[in-house]
């Protein structure tokens, strides 16, 4: 389907740029001609008109393209590095396991890490999988759900995996159960765990991460996911959630990813029905997530 599209979009720029040409012609032969009549000279300025809004669509549309594979170039870069990397990684360990004696403990070190790798390989690969999927849709697999209790464990295993303190990522649900909503119980945890990942990336050494759940009203639950991380700046805040798309700045050229997370949210969000925004008082001071889903109530 993709394919297609592209393939459309670069016939009408061919088709364009061959019909301006061919009024361009005309309107020269006309000239040299002398073509001085008023209907001829009218055609002429509405042919020039033409011209010019034609040389401005193109324009739009090759920006359009170039940007467009930017943005797959930098993805494909990104898939490589966090692909490439954690192979790299389990092949050297695993050569030094077979080449030279290691002792219980370290052994033990060797293992953890691998499993580590493994882990950042299979994140990627469910990414990839994930972002074709909610783009394409799919089977609805949905069910009353209680998402304080999905939110909380998505955090507590967050704290396992990045060996967190607790006061690190903070939890608060209001009322603290029967939160509920109608949904498929994997898709919202992609949800919340790709923010929290997010939430982490984007946060320096002293964390402060802050995770709460609510009903604001009779029929809406949200889910604010807040970090004092390096912050979004404000023209970048509609962007974040489009497909391969990164912020492009020195505070985040350490930091890998795909540029798959927040679209993946968002997609998924608003499957179920709901929205996403993003907010961020500028670089450096932190920003906050806030997802709004329909709340599932009985009277």
């Amino acid at each position: 389907m993709r394919i297609t599209s592209r393939a459309k979009t670069i016939a009408f720029v061919i088709t364009l740029g061959a019909c301006l040409v061919g009024i361009s012609v005309v309107l020269n032969v006309g000239w040299i001609l002398n073509w001085r009549e008023v209907v001829p000279l009218v055609l002429g300025i509405i042919f020039f008109a033409v011209i010019i809004a034609g040389v401005v669509l193109n324009t739009i549309f090759l920006i359009r393209e170039i940007r467009r594979n930017e943005q797959q170039d930098s993805f494909l870069n990104a898939v490589t590095h966090e692909l490439k990397t954690p192979i790299t990684s389990i092949r050297l360990y695993l050569e030094t396991l077979e080449k030279r004696p290691v002792d219980e403990a370290q052994r033990h070190n060797f293992y953890r890490v691998m499993l580590q790798d493994t882990d950042r390989l299979l994140g990627t690969v469910e990414q990839v999988l994930k972002a074709g999927e909610v783009r394409h849709g799919g089977p609805k697999n949905w069910r009353e759900l209680d998402f304080s209790a999905i939110v909380k464990e998505a955090v507590e295993l967050a704290r396992i995996r990045h060996a967190l303190p607790e006061e690190a990522m903070r939890f608060s649900a209001e009322p603290p159960g029967g939160i509920t909503v109608m949904g498929d119980p994997v898709e919202l945890r992609t949800v919340v765990a790709n923010l929290l990942e997010n939430a982490l990336k984007y946060s320096g050494n002293d964390r402060r991460i802050v995770v709460d759940v609510e009903i604001p009203d009779l029929d809406k639950v949200f889910l604010r996911v807040h970090d004092n991380g390096i912050g979004i700046p404000s023209s970048e805040l509609k962007r974040i959630f489009k497909r391969f798309y990164r912020v492009r700045s020195g505070a985040t050229d350490h930091v890998k990813g795909t540029g798959l997370g927040l679209f993946i949210v968002r997609s998924i969000v608003r499957r179920h029905g709901g929205d996403i925004s993003a907010e961020s008082h500028g670089e450096g001071k932190g920003s906050t997530f806030t997802v709004r889903l329909p709340r599932v109530y009985h009277i």
